[in-house]
């Protein structure tokens, strides 16, 4: 014999009237994985790399060290590894971070005659206690870590810095790649994120100086349940905004990646209005369901994307 109870409950499925939890459920979002994207034209040829490990479900982390390691290892490229231009002394000083999805990170800054710092940087992330390590100690851990010291200043990038030391001015010029990153973030089948970042730092500088491409939340910040974002660039005006971690921030929000990337931007052009007209940054960003985006301050900053349509090239919108 059936309860009142039991007829309400077949009225309700009769009506087609749905649980109160199916009713108000979201609708699912898409997520647009595996991805790889990465600043500038060498970023295609890293982005290559980098999918061979995707496009086999493999991990972000290992696409996005594999895809670095490329202009790393290419003596053509001179802001990135081997063929970077030196500092003013002569002498060529790499910089590189690396951070995967649950928040691990590793660094290495002032590191000299090691091709790959960005392996290095895994390196430390995963057998140090340590976050980052510089100069003739990162120099040494890599040593007892299997690396082998190779000289990086090749006679096209001597050649260049010697004609430089005939005048010794130094001002960066804005998309000329003397100063620039390779920063690269993936999301993987699994829907996790990581990336890296990589460089020689801006050609001539003082010796000693590191730019924004070796500190977490500068050059390179990742939140997994949110995005990534890497940036690129003249590095003290990432830093003095905390570049990367601003744009995760503002993605988390609810902002677009090129809305994240834009609003940072902005926040580098109030703070110094005549500055930004005269030097280039720019963020590159992906969040949690493979969108992306970039944004810098002048024309000329291009990136490239790499998931199951192909590798191509963008050109980033501007503030200039």
């Amino acid at each position: 014999m059936k309860t009142r109870r039991d007829f309400l409950k077949l009225s309700a499925l009769g009506a087609g009237i749905l649980p109160v939890s199916n009713l108000y459920a979201a609708p699912a979002q898409s997520v647009h994985k595996p991805i790889v994207i990465s600043t500038w034209n060498f970023g295609l040829n890293a982005n290559v790399e980098a999918w061979k490990i995707l496009s086999k479900q493999g991990r972000a982390l290992d696409a996005v060290e594999a895809g670095a390691k490329i202009p790393e290892g290419d003596a053509k490229e001179t802001s990135v590894g081997l063929g970077g231009l030196p500092d003013r002394d002569g002498y060529v000083t790499l910089d590189a971070c690396i951070m995967d999805e649950h928040g691990n990170c590793g660094s290495v800054a002032f590191l000299e005659q090691i091709v790959h710092p960005i392996s290095v940087a895994r390196k430390v992330m995963e057998k140090t206690p340590h976050v980052m390590l510089v100069g003739e100690g990162a120099l040494a851990f890599a040593l007892a870590n299997g690396f082998k010291k190779e000289k990086l200043l090749t006679r096209e990038s001597e050649k260049a810095w010697k004609e430089w030391t005939k005048d010794a001015q130094y001002k960066p010029v804005a998309n000329i790649e003397n100063h620039d990153t390779i920063g690269i973030v993936a999301l993987d089948e699994n829907g996790n994120l990581s990336g890296a970042c990589t460089t020689s730092g801006m050609a001539y500088k003082m010796r000693g100086r590191v730019g924004d491409s070796p500190i977490i939340g500068a050059g390179l910040y990742v939140d997994n349940e949110v995005g990534a974002a890497t940036a690129t660039g003249v590095g003290e005006e990432v830093i003095r905004i905390v570049g990367c971690h601003l744009v995760v921030e503002l993605m988390r929000q609810g902002n677009t990646p090129e809305n994240a990337c834009r609003l940072a931007v902005e926040r580098i052009v109030k703070k110094n209005p005549d500055k930004a007209k005269e030097v280039q940054v720019g963020f590159l960003a992906l969040n949690k369901n493979g969108e992306f985006g970039a944004y810098c301050l002048q024309k000329g900053f291009t990136y490239a994307v790499h998931d199951v349509t192909g590798n191509r090239m963008f050109n980033s919108k501007s503030n200039f």
